[in-house]
């Protein structure tokens, strides 16, 4: 579960690499997952992992 955003939860997605002759490969869409200080709701600091569009958005705050 390391690579998972603590606020909305996206994760690791399924994929496929389709080259131009059409071969087929499996691959995995991951998410850009960063390890921040953040002050939660409570005013409390602590380290979580949260992806980047959720600090663009500005979705959190940084301790």
């Amino acid at each position: 579960m390391s690579n998972v955003c603590s606020i909305c939860g996206k994760g690791p997605k399924a994929g496929r690499n389709v080259s131009h002759s059409h071969r087929v490969t499996n691959r995995v869409f991951t998410p850009n997952i960063q390890k921040v200080t953040i002050k939660d709701k409570n005013g409390h600091v602590h380290q979580a992992r949260v992806c980047a569009k959720c600090l663009k958005a500005g979705k959190v705050v940084r301790a």
